[in-house]
């Protein structure tokens, strides 16, 4: 499967300059046949908006803003499936308001609306959790796997204040069998700075860790088929976490967009960008040649 991850620094709030920073981006890489082309979270509107008065004019009616439409129009140009993040207005009365991500299919149809269950604090200045009662897994026909989606914070444990071990989202992802897991981010470093610039260029290895620990049911889940010799070849589950880069004000984000595959109890991670990349990630998890194994385990991630 050949995915790519537009990572990239919106400007807060500038729509048709972060449309062309992204379509710049597209242009300079020139992918071709690619299965599934991801952008971050909130990805033309800039993610830290202060309040609902600071986000209001970039709301989107549901599945037919200017984020959507870029989608469906990327999709079928490339021949892809695309997913986009965006502010979402629902069509409700009284209306709702989420933060939300469209999956596109390569005909420009919509073929998933997710929306995000577990805030974090500067989504609770205007946007509802979603309204599943629980994450969930889909099968998407055209990308021949059963998919679970999440934005962000959905990775953590809810509200910062659920047991650590709960793992809901991966917890969730395992029991269902999902085999693609998408996340689409606006994931925050810890730091108050810019990244000094031979930091910059590199994936911050904390936060891939960080990332890999959310994952543990996952990798609890494809390690049994080497205790169960009755359990046949176990299958891979491919994880692609699109982050963006760049600042925001105070908000400084990791970048570092990631695709890794889980398979016997281990991660191989097929590609990572740097902290402060703007460019497409684009990998084939079929070239495992390539890919090096990522060699942390739980008791080093928490160690």
């Amino acid at each position: 499967m050949r995915i790519g991850c537009l990572q990239f620094a919106p400007a807060l709030g500038d729509v048709a300059g972060n449309i062309e920073r992204a379509d710049a981006i597209l242009a300079k890489a020139a992918p071709h046949h690619l299965d599934l082309l991801m952008l971050p979270e909130l990805a033309f509107t800039g993610y830290n908006h202060p309040s609902l008065a600071a986000i209001e004019p970039y709301l989107e009616s549901t599945a037919v803003g200017p984020s959507t439409a870029w989608a469906i129009a990327a999709a079928r140009r490339l021949g892809c499936h695309v997913s986009v993040g965006y502010p979402e207005k629902s069509t409700a009365t009284p209306r709702v308001l989420y933060n939300a991500v469209v999956l596109v299919s390569p005909e420009g149809l919509v073929v998933w609306h997710y929306r995000k269950r577990f805030l974090y604090y500067t989504d609770e200045t205007w946007a509802q959790e979603g309204d599943d009662a629980d994450f969930t897994t889909r099968h998407v026909e055209g990308l021949g796997h059963d998919v679970a989606m999440g934005i962000c914070m959905d990775l953590n444990p809810y509200r910062f204040q659920s047991a650590w071990d709960t793992y809901e989202f991966s917890s969730q992802a395992a029991a269902s069998r999902a085999s693609l897991i998408l996340v689409t981010m606006a994931w925050n470093a810890t730091r108050d700075s810019p990244w000094p610039p031979n930091e910059a260029s590199m994936p911050d290895m904390s936060t891939l860790g960080y990332w890999f620990e959310r994952l543990q049911p996952l990798l609890t889940a494809s390690g049994r088929s080497l205790d169960d010799p009755t359990a046949g070849a176990a299958k891979e589950v491919l994880v692609a976490m699109c982050n963006r880069s760049g600042a925001e004000g105070s908000a400084i984000y990791a970048g570092s967009s990631t695709v890794m595959g889980i398979v016997d109890g281990r991660a191989i991670l097929y590609g990572a960008l740097g902290r402060d990349a703007e460019e497409l990630l684009v990998v084939d998890s079929s070239e495992k040649q390539d890919a090096a194994e990522l060699r942390m385990r739980v008791a080093a991630c928490q160690g």
